[in-house]
Order: C-alpha cells, then structure tokens, then sequence
C-alpha cells in the first residue's frame, strides 16, 4: 500500500495548484505577481522572489532525494536564485518548480508506505514522512508570507 504518499501527494499539489482548506495556492498566488513586483523590496524584507525560491529550493531538494540522489540542500544557498529581468524570466522560474512539484506528487504516490518510517538520507534528519510533511508545511508558511508582501506592495501602490 502506499496511501501515505498518495496523502501527501495530495497535500503537495493542493498547496501549489490549489484545492486545500484555505482556498489559497501557489500557482495562483504567483500567476497575479508581476515580476517587477517580485523582485522589489518590500519595507527592508525579503522580495516575494527570494521567498518564492526559497519555498521551493527545499521541494527541489526532496525531489533529488526521492529520485536517488544525495541530500544536497544547504540553507546558505536556499536564496540564491537564478537573475529574474523579464515576464519570461519571472515564468520560466514558476514553469519550472510546477514542474518540479508534480513530478515530486507522482512519486510520492508510488512510495511505498514503510518507505516514510525510514530514515531520510541520515537518522539525524527524521524520517521521510517528517521531511515530506515539514516540506509542504514550510511551502504554506511561506506562501502566507508571500501574500502579505503582494498586498504591502499593492496598498503602497495605491497610496502614492
């Protein structure tokens, strides 16, 4: 049975392509976010950018775990994207992590249940159901960091 990868990857797709509780996802989310406001600062935070792939440096690293790859995520780089200077910048980036997070929904559906009690890459990282689950809860946490940054942006906008 796998009915715990197919639970998660339920999870994964409705915090990014939508139809979780809270009505709210990323592929939406981001598809209302111009790149010229991704990539502004926000009263001396972080852009919604750096924060975008943030989220999502962590669901790559996860996919290269579950397709047999070493653990190769470290939180110094989780920042670092790739430069944003158009619309086809800005949507090749989302095109990308879709990509990356429905291909990770598919094998986590073919994971095998006992696969989540075992170690993830090193017993001192928890199991792989504490990694999948902490993934798609840090996605949430921070897509509801994203929208509040779209809406100071938009109120400043208004305002001026």
């Amino acid at each position: 049975m796998n009915q715990t990868g197919i639970q998660l990857a339920r999870h994964l797709r409705e915090v990014c392509f939508g139809g979780n509780w809270t009505s709210v996802h990323f592929e939406n989310v981001m598809g209302k976010i111009l790149w010229t406001e991704a990539t502004h600062p926000v009263q001396g935070v972080n852009n919604i950018l750096r924060i975008f792939y943030h989220s999502f440096y962590y669901v790559e690293a996860l996919h290269g775990v579950l397709t047999g790859r070493e653990l190769n995520a470290h939180d110094e780089y989780s920042f670092n994207h790739p430069p944003v200077h158009s619309d086809e910048d800005w949507s090749k980036l989302q095109m990308k992590f879709w990509r990356t997070a429905e291909d990770t929904a598919r094998m986590l559906e073919k994971t095998p249940d006992e696969k989540f009690l075992e170690s993830f890459t090193d017993e001192r990282y928890g199991t792989y159901y504490r990694n999948v689950l902490g993934t798609i809860e840090h996605l949430h946490y921070h897509l509801g960091q994203i929208v509040i940054l779209h809406r100071l942006l938009a109120a400043k906008a208004l305002s001026v």
